[in-house]
C-alpha cells in the first residue's frame, strides 16, 4: 500500500508529534551526544549517538557530516537510540587513499559496522535513515543487507530504478546532472568545480543557511579529504546514459516499509523519478513531498521530516 502526502496539509498535525521539549517549541536543538567508532576492515567509522530504545541509523550526503541530523537526533532520542555517523572521508571518519576504497560495497559495510557496534552485536537491526549519497546507501543496505533493516527511510535521492528512467528520458534531470559528471572527471582543484571555484571548507559550506551551523560545517570539512568526497562520485556514479529508452537496473524488491521524503525544490534530483517507487516495494510506502524545501530538505523542512519520522517510526514499533 502506498501512501502520498503533501506537506502542507499535515504540518500542523504532524507537530503535535514532536515531545514537549522539542523543536516545535523552540526551533533549537538540544542534544547531548556521545561519540564513537566502529570500525570496518581497518577503516574507522565516526558516529554521535543519544538517546535509548530502538536502533536508528542516519547517514548524511554530499557535502554533509553527522551534525546534518541535530534536528531529527534531538526529536526521536527520547525514544529512540539515534546514532548518526561521518561517512569515510567525512570529518572525524578515516579517510583511505584511493578511488577503490569508496566502492558501494564499502560503503555497504561501513553501515553495517555501525548498526553491530551501537546496537550491541551480529544480530542488531536497524531502521536505516539516508539522504543524498546517504539515500543512495541506504537503497543499497536494504537491498544486499536485509538483515539488518527494520525500516528504511530515504530523503531526497529516488529509488535507483526512476532514477535510471530519469537519466535517460527527462531532459531536465539529465541536464541537473551535469555537477555529477563534472565531479566524475575532476579532482578538487579544479577553477570551476563547485560551480565557479575550487572546493574549499567554506565554498562546500556555502548552502548552509544558519551561521553558527556554517561555521560547525566548515570546521567539519577542514578536517575532511575533499578528493574522498569526489571518489563517491568516480567510484559509483554512473555516466550519463544515451537520451532514449533507459536501461532499468536489477534491484531486489523491498519487503520492509519504506518512508520517503522529497523536498520540490531540488535542483539535482527531480521528482518524476519519484513516480512508480511503489510498484517496486512489496511493504507499506509512505511518500512525502515538501513544497518550498530544497535538497537538504531535513534541514529546510526540518519539523516536518523529524514529526513525520516521529510518528511513522512509532506506529510501527
Amino acid at each position: 500500500m502506498a501512501t502520498i502526502v503533501r506537506a502542507l496539509a499535515l504540518a500542523a498535525w504532524i507537530a503535535t508529534w514532536l515531545p514537549a521539549t522539542g523543536l516545535a517549541d523552540t526551533g533549537e536543538t538540544a542534544l547531548d551526544v556521545t561519540h564513537h567508532y566502529a570500525e570496518h576492515d581497518g577503516v574507522r567509522i565516526h558516529y554521535a549517538a543519544a538517546g535509548s530504545g530502538p536502533l536508528v541509523v542516519f547517514i548524511h550526503g554530499f557535502p554533509d557530516y553527522w551534525y546534518s541530523w541535530r534536528e531529527q537526533m534531538a526529536g526521536l532520542a527520547d525514544r529512540f537510540r539515534v546514532v548518526a555517523m561521518d561517512q569515510r572521508g567525512y570529518n572525524l571518519s578515516d579517510r583511505p587513499d584511493g578511488v577503490e576504497h569508496y566502492d558501494m560495497r564499502l560503503l555497504i559495510g561501513d553501515v553495517a559496522a555501525v548498526v553491530r557496534h551501537a546496537g550491541g552485536g551480529d544480530t542488531a537491526r536497524a531502521t536505516i535513515v539516508g539522504h543524498d549519497w546517504g539515500g543512495a546507501v541506504a537503497w543499497q543496505v536494504a537491498f544486499h543487507r536485509p538483515d539488518i533493516v527494520e525500516r528504511l527511510v530515504v530523503l531526497n535521492l529516488p529509488h535507483p530504478r526512476g532514477m535510471a528512467r530519469e537519466m535517460a528520458t527527462n531532459s531536465e534531470q539529465r541536464a541537473n546532472a551535469g555537477y555529477a559528471q563534472r565531479f566524475r572527471a575532476g579532482s578538487p582543484d579544479d577553477p570551476d568545480i563547485m560551480f565557479g571555484g575550487p572546493m574549499t571548507a567554506a565554498s562546500l559550506a556555502g548552502w548552509v543557511r544558519d551561521p553558527e551551523a556554517r561555521r560547525h560545517y566548515v570546521a567539519a570539512f577542514e578536517r575532511s579529504d575533499f578528493a574522498a568526497m569526489l571518489n563517491y562520485y568516480k567510484q559509483n556514479y554512473p555516466p550519463l546514459p544515451p537520451e532514449g529508452t533507459p536501461v532499468i537496473p536489477e534491484t531486489p524488491r523491498l519487503s520492509v516499509p519504506v518512508l520517503m521524503f522529497h523536498g520540490l525544490e531540488d535542483t539535482a534530483l527531480h521528482s518524476d523519478a519519484l513516480a512508480n517507487t511503489w510498484d517496486w516495494i512489496d511493504a507499506d510506502f509512505t511518500l512525502v513531498t515538501a513544497p518550498g524545501a530544497g535538497h537538504f530538505v531535513q534541514q529546510d523542512a526540518s519539523e516536518l521530516v523529524t514529526g513525520t519520522l516521529r510518528w511513522w517510526l512509532l506506529a510501527r514499533q
